[in-house]
């Protein structure tokens, strides 16, 4: 008799917390998720509250879609062909002519066509790499600055330079290889590369089709430029259909290839629990649904499938506003509208138990507790 209530004060405690713990739900029900938030009556409600969207079948032209991102042809139009300002490490070609009878540079030849004329030829100098400290050396015109200068301003400088040495000097100054106007060009391409731009103003297609073009199906792809500290983003499909958004590239643009930039997560009883990947021109609900397999049979609540987002707030610069999509799958007219509803990066999708399956995992939970306890007690009142 000892023995046997030492063993049920041993045992029923533990089998009193796994009952408990049986109780509680591994996530929040629906009902939870419902009374969780409520939806602000003005302005003077507190800042905090989540507002909680039933939808129905049909608030199909209530859902707007996500806010793209601007289209390059907006934000990114305008830059100049870059390539005549001139950089260190920039290589130079300088050509100068000198007016007959040459003094410094070139001579004069006879070129008879009925009477001699003396002509000027032109004397080009060997390539001029722009050193560290930004000029050029030019033969009696000395250390020319170059370095931040267009070609014609350094054309001007050295035929200043030469004045009352020369005799009627001209010259032309021309870019023969350019290492400071470049754009970089990274992320899911064959050869990420470090490209030259030129006066010509070469545009994004150019650049990547340079680099062997992209690694992944073209309607997968985003294409992200960066340009004085700001990112944008942009489906690949929308900048080759639309010529506008093959903009002109900038010096020290960064393009950057990526496979499917934009994610959801979903939770609870779905197909898995997983992040998500999708690609920059969107998915819906039902493909997202598609996607991880569904909702998990036998368990999930079909009338308990919620959206978590954080939306951008009515007036500019305000904090961002939480808000839960609820959608009853049990409802036909809201199974199409999941085909409109469009997905958010960085959603998340929840599916709540069934309280069939909450019932089922008590019911499993206390048979795995009560019938070893009941199997102890009878070896030891048989002993």
């Amino acid at each position: 008799m000892e023995m046997l209530m030492l063993y049920r004060s041993l045992l029923m405690p533990l089998a009193t917390g796994l009952l408990l713990a049986a109780c509680q739900p591994f996530g929040p029900g629906r009902q939870a998720v419902l009374r969780g938030g409520s939806v602000p009556a003005g302005p003077s409600e507190p800042a905090n509250q989540i507002r909680v969207v039933q939808v129905r079948g049909d608030m199909a032209a209530q859902f707007k879609p996500p806010a793209p991102w601007p289209a390059f042809a907006d934000v990114l139009a305008g830059a100049q062909p870059v390539g005549t300002v001139v950089g260190t490490g920039d290589a130079l070609e300088v050509t100068i002519w000198e007016a007959p009878p040459a003094a410094l540079f070139g001579g004069a030849t006879d070129t008879r066509i009925g009477t001699a004329i003396s002509t000027a030829r032109p004397t080009t100098l060997p390539e001029l790499l722009v050193g560290p400290e930004g000029s050029i050396s030019v033969p009696f015109a000395g250390q020319v600055p170059a370095g931040g200068r267009t070609l014609r301003e350094i054309e001007a400088d050295i035929v200043r330079r030469l004045r009352g040495r020369a005799n009627a000097p001209q010259a032309i100054v021309r870019l023969v290889r350019n290492t400071t106007a470049t754009v970089t060009v990274v992320g899911e391409v064959p050869n990420s590369a470090r490209l030259p731009i030129s006066p010509r103003g070469e545009r994004l297609l150019d650049a990547l089709a340079q680099v062997g073009g992209v690694k992944p199906p073209v309607n997968l792809t985003t294409i992200q430029v960066t340009r004085d500290g700001r990112t944008y983003r942009m489906a690949l499909t929308d900048i080759i259909t639309q010529a506008s958004n093959n903009i002109v590239l900038a010096k020290d643009d960064v393009i950057t290839a990526l496979f499917q930039p934009y994610s959801f997560t979903v939770l609870g009883a779905a197909g898995k629990n997983d992040e998500i990947r999708f690609e920059a021109m969107g998915i819906t609900l039902s493909q997202a649904l598609g996607r991880f397999g569904g909702l998990q049979d036998g368990r999930a609540n079909p009338r308990g499938v919620f959206l978590f987002r954080w939306e951008e707030p009515a007036t500019p610069g305000g904090p961002r506003v939480p808000v839960i999509y609820s959608f009853d799958l049990k409802d036909p007219a809201v199974y199409f509208l999941t085909a409109q509803f469009r997905m958010s990066d960085k959603d998340l999708i929840y599916i709540t138990n069934a309280p069939i399956a909450e019932l089922q995992r008590f019911v499993g939970i206390v048979s795995q507790t009560l019938l070893p306890i009941a199997t102890v007690t009878t070896v030891i009142q048989q002993d």
